[in-house]
């Protein structure tokens, strides 16, 4: 049965000046300065505080929704009672669920685990918290979207604030993007290993396709020039592996020594993001390659070895790249890491390979994700069409 309200009327809502607050039934309606109204819920459900902010009024938030809210999360919770376990008494949190979902993805050989820890650790465990995993709705997921759409993003991956503040930006929907997909992935195997029955639905950003960054060869021949000078002795094979094969950053960084086959010029991705694939390489780097392979420790399982990170290799190149790059006369906020695959995958097209073997050689999943870098220089296209016109010569 529907309470009463008598204080959170519409008549007393309309006739609350600017400063002032009706609560009614753990609904709170507040009346802010600009004139706008805030609803609030506050209510106790099966001894957890459960505190959200509903919405404003001109966004189109009524009592009803606040209402619809708080008798969501009591239905919820009597359903999770009764979904659970003999002798299980207590939800599983949503920063429990991480650091088992961290755990069990490393046991089943899970892919991009390093990226995966931080965007828990940085950004969902810190919203999501002490929340039960089996409570976590679409409206939270809206919320946390809300939340991270407002937050500056640092330029580089920098960890504090430039004095400059001009440099600040907000957060990028493909950023965004890239949370919400690690979320569904621990969503999604939290119901395949019991721990909840049901899953809310996750709307994604719709990204806009915005310019890939590549560079020209001449800013390739000064970027690979101020490397070999640079005193990181990882940065210059990193950079020539990255464009003469256009493999992702982690992929570079984790390539052991046994996968790597200078004879069929092929290096073994184990754990590729679109699935194991044995990488082609060029002929230059093959003999690079053997060279640098013969110089390293005897022992030593990785190309890029590193005896302070717990995973025995190089995880972390950023610094000494982002040295190279502005030595280079670039903008290290602009010529990221993953410039280097978008500049090896871009001058293949415009060579005029053809997609399909672009896509076996950068390891997407799909041709329509290959499609984008065709778009990014005319001039390889114009050229197509001179051949054509050469070969019909068709006159008058």
């Amino acid at each position: 049965m529907a309470k009463a309200f008598k204080k959170l009327d519409r008549t007393a809502m309309r006739k609350l000046k600017p400063g002032g607050t009706i609560n009614e039934h753990g609904i709170t309606f507040d009346r802010l300065a600009n004139g706008d109204g805030v609803f609030t819920v506050n209510v106790m459900v099966d001894g957890q505080r459960i505190h959200r902010v509903i919405g404003k009024e001109s966004d189109g938030t009524t009592r009803n929704q606040a209402e619809e809210f708080v008798e969501k999360v009591r239905r919820d919770a009597r359903d999770d009672r009764l979904a659970l376990p003999k002798g299980r008494k207590i939800a599983l949190s949503f920063q429990e669920a991480a650091g088992k979902y961290l755990e069990k993805s490393t046991e089943e050989g899970g892919k991009d685990l390093a990226a995966k820890r931080r965007r828990l650790n940085q950004h969902l465990v810190p919203f999501f918290g002490e929340l039960p995993l089996a409570k976590i709705s679409s409206f939270d997921i809206e919320r946390y979207k809300k939340q991270r759409s407002e937050e500056t993003a640092l330029p580089g991956g920098e960890k504090q604030k430039p004095k400059d503040k001009t440099k600040l930006k907000l957060t990028s929907k493909g950023t965004i993007n890239r949370e919400l997909a690690v979320l569904s992935h621990l969503l999604n195997k939290s119901a395949e290993w019991g721990w909840t029955s049901t899953r809310p639905k996750i709307k994604l950003f719709k990204e806009e396709e915005g310019r890939i960054i590549y560079l020209d060869i001449d800013q390739i021949k000064c970027l690979v020039e101020c490397a070999k000078q640079d005193q990181n002795s990882q940065v210059y094979p990193f950079i020539v592996t990255g464009l003469e094969t256009a493999m992702r950053l982690e992929e570079i960084l984790s390539i052991r020594r046994e996968h790597v086959d200078l004879q069929r010029r092929r290096i073994y991705i184990p754990k590729a993001k679109a699935g194991a694939r044995d990488q082609p390489i060029t002929k230059h780097l093959s003999d690079f390659l053997e060279g640098y392979l013969a110089a390293l420790p005897k022992g030593t399982p990785w190309l890029f070895p590193s005896i302070a990170a717990k995973e025995g290799h190089t995880v972390n190149i950023r610094k000494a790249y982002r040295r190279v790059v502005a030595a280079a006369g670039l903008d290290p906020d602009q010529v990221l890491r993953h410039t280097l695959r978008h500049t090896a995958i871009t001058h293949l097209v415009q060579a005029g390979v053809d997609l399909p073997t672009v896509q076996r050689i950068s390891g997407h999943k799909t041709l329509k994700m290959v499609a984008r870098y065709a778009h990014q220089n005319g001039d390889h296209i114009q050229a197509a069409m001179s051949k054509l016109e050469d070969r019909l010569k068709i006159t008058g």
